[in-house]
């Protein structure tokens, strides 16, 4: 008998497995298990680099996920964002630092520069996987998965060697990843289900996050596969230019303010920003409705002579003396 047909694959008896370690069960709790694989899944433009970015920031930064959600165990962040101009990555993750009173500079937040990264290419995935061994990072953002390939995505076997490949880089470097990828514009599927192509991705996730817009806010549904879901959870992109980032909103939140109250509100913004005024993204940031909105009643607020524009910036017209 030859040495090849010798060789047995390692057993462990069951009892001898290592014991599950509950200090350790959640990178991000409950949204994200620890070193798990998994999607942030929706649309086009329904914010799922937004969430990526903002899971990055927390992972990082040791601070809560949308400003809720603990960190359980904050590390090194390594970033892929295969769409967005590297001025426009570092811009949003400024704001996102702005927000949370951070300073970008001093993050373990490190991104991959390169112009392409097809992982169903051993090239580029001997690449990647020297990046990550080299980097440790926490966590893995992928952004997006169509631009990660040159398969067809329908194809299971195409598809599932290239997961395969990205669970077993979760395994030898103990590194959660994270794959944002679209979901079917005319699916009838909801959640993980509703992931663009072969149905290998729904089989291969540990948790899977899912956007879908909803009127003028997100939908934010959690799927794990060992774990208790949270309930789903409202999100809107709120902030100016300087500080863009996901919130979580609350019914009472979403509720249109009348005519007369949101013209108070508004008239009371500017009363507090002083002479210097806001402008308009600001304003509509600070009172949450809707563009058009805004637009009537600072039309109808000039108007009756309640305030003036100067320059981009709407000021409070001083209210007269008595005499």
């Amino acid at each position: 008998m030859s040495s090849r047909e010798r060789e047995t694959l390692p057993v462990v008896r069951a009892a001898d497995l290592d014991e599950p370690d509950p200090a350790r069960r959640w990178l991000i709790e409950p949204l994200w298990i620890h070193g798990g694989v998994g999607t942030i899944g929706g649309l086009p433009k329904s914010c799922k680099s937004w969430m990526g970015m903002d899971v990055a920031v927390s992972v990082a930064s040791g601070t809560p996920c949308l400003d809720t959600f603990p960190v359980c165990d904050a590390g090194g962040v390594l970033l892929y964002m295969a769409e967005d101009a590297a001025p426009l990555v570092k811009a949003r993750l400024l704001g996102l630092c702005r927000h949370r009173g951070l300073d970008l500079n001093a993050l373990p937040i490190d991104v991959i520069t390169a112009p392409t990264l097809h992982l169903d290419l051993l090239t580029d995935q001997h690449r990647l996987a020297e990046t990550v061994r080299r980097q440790a990072p926490r966590l893995l953002v992928l952004d997006p998965f169509v631009r990660l390939h040159q398969v067809n995505e329908n194809q299971a076997g195409e598809v599932a060697a290239i997961l395969g490949y990205l669970r077993a880089l979760q395994r030898a470097y103990n590194v959660a990843v994270i794959v944002v990828h679209h979901a079917r514009k005319n699916g009838s599927s909801t959640g993980g289900l509703s992931l663009r192509g072969s149905g290998d991705f729904f089989a291969w996730v540990d948790t899977a996050l899912s956007l879908r817009r909803r009127q003028h806010t997100l939908v934010l549904s959690v799927e794990h596969r060992a774990a208790a879901p949270p309930d789903p959870l409202t999100l809107a992109l709120l902030g100016t230019e300087q500080d863009m980032h996901l919130s979580i909103v609350r019914a009472e939140e979403l509720a249109p303010p009348a005519t007369a109250d949101l013209d108070a509100m508004i008239l009371d913004v500017l009363e507090h920003a002083g002479r210097d005024g806001l402008e308009r993204a600001s304003l509509r940031a600070a009172v949450r409705v809707r563009n058009e909105r805004v637009g009537e009643a600072l039309t109808r607020l000039a108007a009756a002579g309640h305030i003036v524009r100067r320059g981009d910036c709407w000021v409070r017209v001083p209210l007269p003396t008595p005499d």
